[in-house]
């Protein structure tokens, strides 16, 4: 008999930088539900959002894989640099499928884009063929696709931290000890990273 497929959470994003939301929703997702990883998608373009502020890949790459380097059950993955853009989330996981036929994916979302799927290229087939774990969001609505059979509601905290606060704060020269891990703040600092 075949052993079970190793289910892996994608949590995809710019991480334009990684904070400590994404670390907080990464690690509950890891050690409270049936997930063996969750893999940071460093993602180059968002095609729903503008890409102006964005800083090189390789720069979040690097801030991702600082900031969950004690962690065994998570990992960054930099898929989507080789793949043609915009990337589209459907397409990365065809592809990882591919890559990876051990393995069954999930994809983490925040209640907040939940709302946003049928914007996304090929939604239905996300939701049915790889299935959804869902964290909650400040202000974030119902819809009918709670109720989907392929999506799991996780109990998270609401968070609230966001990564053009903390651009933001850099370019003032503000203090975001907390607000990254350190690893993080320091590569920014080194780098000089948002000025």
């Amino acid at each position: 008999m075949d052993a079970p497929a190793r289910k892996i959470g994608l949590f995809f994003g710019s991480f334009n930088p990684i904070h400590i939301g994404h670390l907080i929703i990464a690690n509950i997702m890891a050690e409270n539900t049936d997930l063996s990883k969750v893999w940071f998608v460093v993602s180059p373009h968002n095609p729903l959002k503008d890409s102006k502020s964005l800083l090189h890949e390789f720069d979040r790459y690097d801030m991702v894989k600082a900031a969950i380097a004690d962690h065994y059950k998570l990992e960054v993955s930099d898929v989507e640099f080789h793949l043609p853009r915009p990337s589209y989330t459907i397409d990365t996981l065809a592809h990882l499928v591919e890559r990876y036929p051990n393995y069954s994916f999930r994809v983490i979302l925040g209640e907040d884009s939940l709302v946003n799927l049928p914007k996304w290229k090929n939604y239905r087939q996300l939701l049915d063929l790889y299935g959804l774990y869902i964290y909650p969001r400040p202000g974030s609505e119902k819809t009918e696709l709670h109720r989907h059979p392929n999506v799991t509601l996780v109990d998270a905290p609401l968070l609230d931290i966001s990564a053009t606060y903390i651009r933001q704060c850099i370019q003032n020269n503000k203090s975001i000890r907390y607000l990254v891990p350190e690893p993080v703040e320091q590569m920014i600092r080194q780098r000089h990273l948002y000025r």
